[in-house]
């Protein structure tokens, strides 16, 4: 009898997980330029980093500064021998101890029907110090077992750590989890081995961000295609055991823009959004949580 109630209620927590009372506000926006049309943010070590389609792909390096982030001028440029590799950066992967890999989604026609995907594995710490991916790229993958697009982020699963990565379409969308260490020898996401574990999701996803101190995986999404903000937050354990995505929370931001990324500022109740608009691209966030 034990075991069945036991049985039951492990079986409603995956059915009917818990949800959480979240909230999220912009507190300042900002106009950043010189990114061309700003793909993501990521933050590491109190510094950010926010990416983007410039003339050739770009990351640029920032401080928060009160309500404002202020320019470190050090600029990153995705060329080999200064010809554009990442044209169009979507997802940096980073944890430490672990390869760091770069994502390229490239819209093959202007229907959005054909992309072709890839993850780049790049020496980090060397294109911070020379300013390009000269001697620092390390192997190029091509993220043929997505459907479309890909945008690599690390999440931790069974105390193990994985790249996941997500589709933008409408149709047949996933969120997939590859093993870091095969991913990083691969020349295709297709080879055994690489892909680990995957669940469906709902479409317009732009980015993932992970928070390894609740367990949750945010969607960062667009309400339609290209437009309007849309955060899921999802129960990433819970979601692999379904094979589908066990919300906790969807939070749409009054925006008509369109939603590329987000990072939290290392902790989980400040953050920044990013979109590709011209004006107001970055946007500094309040998060708080209620159980």
């Amino acid at each position: 009898m034990r075991i069945l109630i036991v049985l039951i209620i492990t079986l409603f927590a995956i059915v009917f997980p818990h949800r959480e009372n979240i909230n999220m506000r912009i507190t300042s926006s900002l106009t950043v330029d010189s990114l061309g049309a700003c793909q993501g943010a990521a933050y590491d070590k109190r510094r950010l980093f926010l990416y983007g389609d410039r003339e050739t792909g770009i990351i640029r390096e920032y401080r928060l500064h009160q309500d404002s982030v202020e320019y470190l001028h050090k600029e990153y440029r995705l060329t080999i021998n200064g010809e554009d590799l990442i044209n169009h950066p979507t997802g940096i992967a980073m944890q430490e101890n672990y390869p760091v890999f770069i994502g390229n989604s490239i819209r093959l026609n202007k229907e959005g029907t054909l992309w072709k995907a890839v993850i780049y594995n790049v020496n980090w710490e060397g294109l911070l110090k020379t300013g390009n991916l000269d001697r620092n790229l390390l192997n190029t993958i091509e993220d043929d077992a997505c459907i479309q697009g890909t945008r690599p982020e690390y999440v931790q699963y069974k105390n193990k750590w994985y790249v996941a990565t997500a589709d933008y379409g409408n149709q047949r969308n996933e969120v997939r989890l590859y093993d870091p260490k095969r991913l990083q020898q691969a020349k295709r996401t297709s080879e055994k081995g690489v892909l680990v574990k995957q669940f469906t999701c709902s479409p317009w996803v732009q980015n993932l961000h992970w928070m390894p101190e609740k367990g949750v995986l945010l969607l960062i999404r667009n309400q339609v295609e290209g437009r309007k903000w849309r955060f899921s937050f999802v129960d990433l354990e819970q979601s692999i055991t379904a094979g589908k995505e066990q919300v906790l929370k969807v939070i749409d931001i009054d925006r008509e823009d369109e939603l590329e990324g987000f990072s939290f500022l290392g902790n989980t109740s400040k953050g920044v959004a990013v979109s590709s608009s011209r004006r107001n691209n970055v946007n500094l966030m309040d998060i708080t949580w209620q159980h």
